[in-house]
């Protein structure tokens, strides 16, 4: 099958340190590749990949401080993806909603994967005005629950390679907060949970020019260098030991959260997540084998459960559940699914233009 991946601007595939949407698009690139499909990677230019890469920028956007209007990056992959739209039997997208009108206009067979919080203010109505007939898919069942009228093709979770991380059986004695520093994903809660647990605290995550403030008034004033850690971002080589050494992951999550990469990264390690009862938690961790699923006030009890837990089942759950081939295999039924429903015989004529603007 002819496929093409459409990723998002803002991080390299994969990243160079946080980003989850692109981790996933590079995963399932290169499955897609294993199985022995042809597929092409629309992304940056800076991306690393098996498959056939369409540069459509020279760099990621959020680390390139000297970037333009993303906008018109986003805009010259629009116009690569229109120049060479025949030559797929399908394109996967995985930028929201940009692509959509061009590809519909174009009876290209597509179809998008969101995987972002769809809780949003006029989303709803704007789905069934613009969007109704579009073959979406989204990455947990909680996620979907806003939109129960889109044109939803299947639920589809995210996965890892096999071996992608190692686990470990044998950890240290402290808990880990990996991700992004923002209020909806509860630090200032990991933080007290760790005192209360009388346990270290590991925090390694990114913080967007958007949260600096949130950081600095509210989650810096917290960390003390020694129970309190801040690591700051890491990349994939130092995450295999900073979680695989955590005894748990901590996901206090306080906000509908639409998938949560981390949990499954943490359990490839075989380390158990204690997480917040919200969003897609409780489709990902399964409450007393791979972790536990509490509420806010529970949470210090699951601390001091976590070591009656078995890393080996953890890591055996990660095996069966979330494979980055179990999530390609998924998806290959998606895209016969959509292909079942699709007109036939699309064709493009575009002439192929130089593929980004020179430095």
């Amino acid at each position: 099958m002819r496929i093409a991946q459409i990723a998002p601007l803002a991080e390299a595939v994969p990243p160079k340190l946080y980003g989850g949407t692109e981790r996933v698009v590079f995963w399932l690139t290169e499955e897609l590749v294993r199985l022995g499909h042809d597929v092409t990677l629309f992304a940056s230019g800076d991306s690393e990949t098996s498959a056939e890469l369409e540069p459509c920028w020279p760099e990621a956007l959020r680390l390139n401080q000297g970037h333009l209007d993303p906008m018109l990056a986003y805009a010259v992959m629009l116009q690569r993806l229109a120049e060479r739209a025949g030559e797929f039997d399908i394109i996967h997208a995985h930028v929201d909603w940009l692509h959509i009108p061009l590809l519909r206009g174009r009876g290209a067979p597509f179809v998008t994967t969101l995987h972002g919080r769809l809780d949003l203010p006029n989303l709803p109505e704007c789905v069934a005005r613009c969007f109704a007939d579009a073959s979406m898919i989204s990455v947990s069942n909680a996620q979907r629950t806003p939109l129960p009228h889109a044109h939803w093709v299947a639920t589809i979770q995210h996965g890892i390679p096999l071996d992608q991380f190692a686990p470990n059986f044998a950890p240290h004695r402290y808990l880990a907060f990996l991700g992004r520093i923002a209020p909806e994903k509860g630090p200032e809660s990991a933080i007290r949970l760790a005192q209360a647990a009388g346990l270290p605290l590991k925090i390694a995550a990114k913080v967007d020019k958007s949260d600096r403030e949130y950081f600095d008034n509210r989650v810096k004033p917290l960390i003390d260098g020694d129970k309190i850690q801040f690591i700051g971002e890491i990349d994939e080589r130092r995450k295999q030991a900073f979680l695989g050494n955590a005894a748990a992951l901590l996901f206090p999550v306080c906000w509908p959260e639409p998938f949560g990469l981390v949990l499954i990264e943490a359990m490839a390690c075989g380390t158990p997540v204690i997480a917040f009862r919200a969003g897609s938690v409780p489709e990902i961790v399964e409450n007393g084998i791979t972790g536990f699923v509490v509420d806010p006030d529970k949470a210090s009890t699951a601390i001091y459960r976590v070591a009656s837990l078995d890393r080996r089942k953890v890591r055996e759950r990660f095996e069966q559940r979330f494979t980055g081939r179990r999530m390609a295999e998924d998806y290959l039924r998606s895209y016969e699914q959509v292909l079942a429903m699709s007109p036939a015989g699309f064709t493009s004529s575009a002439v192929s233009e130089p593929r980004y603007p020179s430095r």
